[in-house]
């Protein structure tokens, strides 16, 4: 069997780890806590490719007990109650130790079916999870566990990581592998904090390079960059990294960053997310700018118009035009705000009948204490403007909406105040 490079090199101690220094370092709890040997119940959250299922291993490897293996991507019910089924045989008086990858791709019945073993002491669980385990794990199984956020690898882990592999696989083939100057460094930038893609493209170039003069087998940077001709890119639409990404634009753009939100643009066009980044980009244009320059929105809107008629790759141009216009136009959240409020009330029950002026009938009924609608047309008065009472009495004299500071909304303010000042 071809085992890949990532596998037949995995570290087998928890010095041998490249990165998550925050839980593997000496002196953190995590790292002691482990050491000690005795083995809570943990999820492991974070990206592919950072060390999960490898600390996992690890931890299982050297804990005592009998270790059981299982992927949420393929095991059933069947295979859980299997594992249920040793406790208290012969062969795990030491405990059951059970490891379960990919756990959020259970069903709620299946997650549940671990919560008595868990409780008991009986079976240890370590899960590991690419998604956030507080959107996908069953509640009552998550307040039995400890969850530790794997973080992304730095290009700097990354090429310590890769540095070991080369050294490990001269060692193994007896045969001297080096990286060209520049050659493993743009392998790690390029892999995206992913170890294991950083390792399948060291496995691929190193089975394409020839032995030199010295008999050593020479990795060059040619080589290195015709396997990586697209940056390596986390990226999910239906995943934590989808909705990072998205937050992170419009985050942007709201700081008023036109370069960060412009990277993030560039990120999500070279992954060909072009809806998603037309959406955030006009909620953006509505939400921040607003009523700051209310003329923003049909431009924005002009703007990804153009874009979805084009497509990509040209639909960029017109959507950075429209992103560095948002980024840099003043921000006025007002509109947004007061709709919110507005919203809260009547979810909290605060409405009440409208105001017998307001409603679209021109006669009472029997009952009436007041006949006659005794609408004021606003036209028919100076400046067309007149008082009158459009709340319904419950919410008489409520304020919704507070302008900004902008000079659009002032000079509204400024005209309104002088007209119904009089």
């Amino acid at each position: 069997m071809n085992e890949p490079l990532a596998q037949r090199l995995r570290p087998v101690r928890l010095d041998q780890v490249c990165g998550q220094q925050h839980l593997l370092g000496p002196g953190r709890v995590f790292r002691k806590t482990i050491e000690s040997g005795r083995i809570p119940n943990m999820i492991f959250y974070g990206p592919s490719g950072v060390g999960k299922t490898t600390v996992a291993r690890i931890i299982a490897e050297n804990s005592g007990m009998t270790l059981h293996k299982l992927n949420g991507t393929s095991c059933g019910t069947a295979d859980i109650k299997a594992v249920l089924g040793e406790i208290g045989t012969l062969g795990t008086a030491g405990g059951i130790l059970l490891y379960l990858d990919e756990i959020q791709y259970l069903n709620k019945k299946q997650q549940q079916s671990l919560l008595e073993c868990i409780e008991n002491g009986s079976v240890t669980l370590i899960a590991s999870t690419t998604e956030n385990p507080y959107f996908y794990i069953y509640n009552a199984l998550l307040s039995r566990c400890t969850v530790f956020e794997f973080k992304s690898l730095t290009a700097g882990d990354i090429l310590t990581g890769l540095q070991n592999a080369a050294a490990r696989l001269a060692e193994s083939e007896h045969t001297a592998l080096a990286f060209e100057p520049g050659a493993a460094e743009y392998l790690a930038e390029s892999a995206g904090g992913d170890m294991r893609k950083a390792l399948g493209g060291l496995e691929f170039v190193a089975a394409a390079a020839e032995p030199g003069p010295g008999g050593e087998r020479l990795i060059t940077l040619d080589m290195v960059k015709q396997v990586t001709k697209r940056t390596a890119m986390r990226y999910d639409r239906s995943g934590d990294d989808h909705y990072d990404i998205l937050s992170a634009y419009q985050k942007s753009m709201r700081g008023s960053d036109p370069d960060a939100a412009l990277h993030y643009l560039a990120r999500l066009l070279e992954a060909g997310d072009l809806v998603s980044a037309c959406r955030r980009l006009m909620v953006c244009a509505c939400e921040d700018v607003g009523l700051a320059y209310p003329q923003i929105i049909p431009i924005v809107k002009a703007a990804v118009d153009a874009a979805t008629m084009l497509g990509l790759p040209e639909a960029r141009i017109p959507l950075a035009d429209a992103v560095i216009l948002v980024a840099t136009s003043p921000k006025s959240n007002a509109g947004e705000s007061a709709i919110n409020a507005a919203m809260a009330d009547l979810q909290a029950g605060r409405s009440g009948p409208i105001p017998r002026q307001l409603q679209n009938k021109h006669f009472d009924g029997e009952d009436a204490a007041v006949k006659g609608q005794h609408y004021r047309y606003p036209h028919d008065y100076p400046d067309h403007w007149v008082e009158q009472q459009y709340l319904p009495d419950a919410l008489k004299g409520t304020v919704y909406y507070v302008p900004g500071e902008n000079k659009n909304e002032q000079a509204a303010r400024a005209y309104w105040q002088r007209i119904k000042g009089k």
